[in-house]
Formats: C-alpha cells, structure tokens, sequence
C-alpha cells in the first residue's frame, strides 16, 4: 500500500509555490546554515509512471526547481533561468517514498551559476543532475512604465 501523506520528515517545512509547482507538489524545504536549501517531495500515486515508480519528468522538476533557487540565492536574490540542464537517471524512486535533493554551488560568475544535486531517497542516490542559470539583468524602467505605475 502507498503512503498518500503528504508528510515531509522532521526538519522540512512546506515550500510554497504558485504555478506549476503547485500543480505537482507539495514540495518541502530544509535549510542549513553554509549551505544552499535542500528541496524533496513524497512520492505519491500522482507521481507514478507507468511501471509503477516516479515518473523522471517530476524528478527533474525538483531538480530543476532545487537548482533554479540555489541559482538565485547564490545571485544575491536576482533572477535566474535556466539554460543548460542535464540529468542522469541511476535507479527508480518507489512511491511513497521521500525524494530530495542538496543543490550544490559550482561556481558563480557575473552572469552564470554553475550548479549539480544527487537526488536521493535516504542514503540511495536515484539520479544526479547539472545544470547552469542565467543571472538575469534588472530591467530597465522606461518613462512609460513609470508613467503607468503613477497612474
């Protein structure tokens, strides 16, 4: 029988977030003081594919979505997209189960955070991933959106 709790393990609170996210969540959030939030999710029916484990498509939105933040938070709070992203696949995630993943700082540059994670269930790596995120420039403001933003 699965585990259709949406409990996260003792140490995890809820990562809220509107959009997509809330569509395939709830996803959980640990902090740990040097180090970028680790992101998980239980694995619930919601989750499976059709051999009856984790579809990878949901493995690599939280690995996307783990990345993405730590991108943003290495940046200083800036905006980050993502423009390269790769995963490998080493075994399957059952359902019911507690994926997370520990997102990693490579390397920061002006423009660029270089970023990897081994998703894992416990102890067991499932899958690692890498990618690199676009520091996003400010916008700049022209006279008209100032003009509607008084208005």
């Amino acid at each position: 029988m699965i585990n259709r709790t949406d409990a996260a393990p003792e140490g995890w609170t809820l990562f809220e977030d509107e959009g997509f996210i809330d569509l395939v969540g709830p996803l959980y959030e640990r902090s740990d003081p040097g180090s970028p939030r680790a992101f998980g999710f239980r694995a619930g029916q919601k989750h499976s594919n059709l051999v009856g484990v984790v579809q990878g498509g949901m493995l690599m939105t939280l690995a996307d979505r783990a990345l993405g933040v730590a991108a943003w938070d290495a940046a200083g709070g800036r905006p980050c997209v993502t423009v390269q992203f790769d995963m490998q696949f080493l075994t399957a995630a059952p359902l019911g189960s507690f994926v997370f993943v520990e997102p990693e700082v490579l390397r920061l540059t002006s423009s660029i955070v270089f970023l990897r994670g081994t998703l894992r269930v416990g102890r067991r790596n499932i899958a690692s991933a890498a990618g690199l995120w676009k520091i996003l420039k400010p916008r700049a403001t022209s006279r008209s959106d100032e003009a509607a933003a008084g208005s």
